[in-house]
């Protein structure tokens, strides 16, 4: 897959594919997507690479979530799941609460988190392969 074959009506989650935190958010995100806005790839793949590359954020500088609106805009860390949460509607929307915090301090807690979530969740050998059900919502 090319960027200019990424569905420019859909909001790109870009998540760690090997880490079990990551990986259950994701499945919690998809549950919760009534409307279908997003779809997820792993920073790992190659078009997850293709992205990062495209809206010009280093692979090796970050390991966390990034939420890009192609054409538009992106978001990493903790603006990156505030924007998510908006996004998902709802009783979600309460999270946006968080904004009120300055992104300095959010992004320090996200990073804490980020930086032990192997050790606390575990990780796993390879990148999650979607079920036949959920290929759809993944960009290859």
């Amino acid at each position: 897959m090319e960027i200019a074959d990424i569905p420019k009506d859909k909001k790109i989650i870009l998540f760690d594919g090997v880490c079990n935190l990551c990986n259950s958010s994701v499945q919690y995100v998809i549950r919760h997507d009534k409307k279908d806005i997003f779809r997820f790839t792993s920073l790992q793949s190659d078009i997850g690479q293709k992205i990062l590359t495209h809206i010009g954020i280093s692979r090796q500088k970050i390991d966390s979530i990034v939420l890009y609106e192609p054409g538009k805009a992106y978001y990493y860390k903790s603006g990156a799941a505030l924007k998510i949460a908006q996004y998902l509607g709802g009783f979600f929307t309460y999270g946006t609460i968080f904004r009120i915090i300055p992104s300095g301090i959010r992004d320090f807690m996200y990073d804490y988190v980020a930086k032990n979530r192997y050790k606390w969740y575990g990780k796993q050998e390879a990148c999650m392969i979607p079920s036949p059900e959920l290929k759809s919502k993944f960009l290859e």
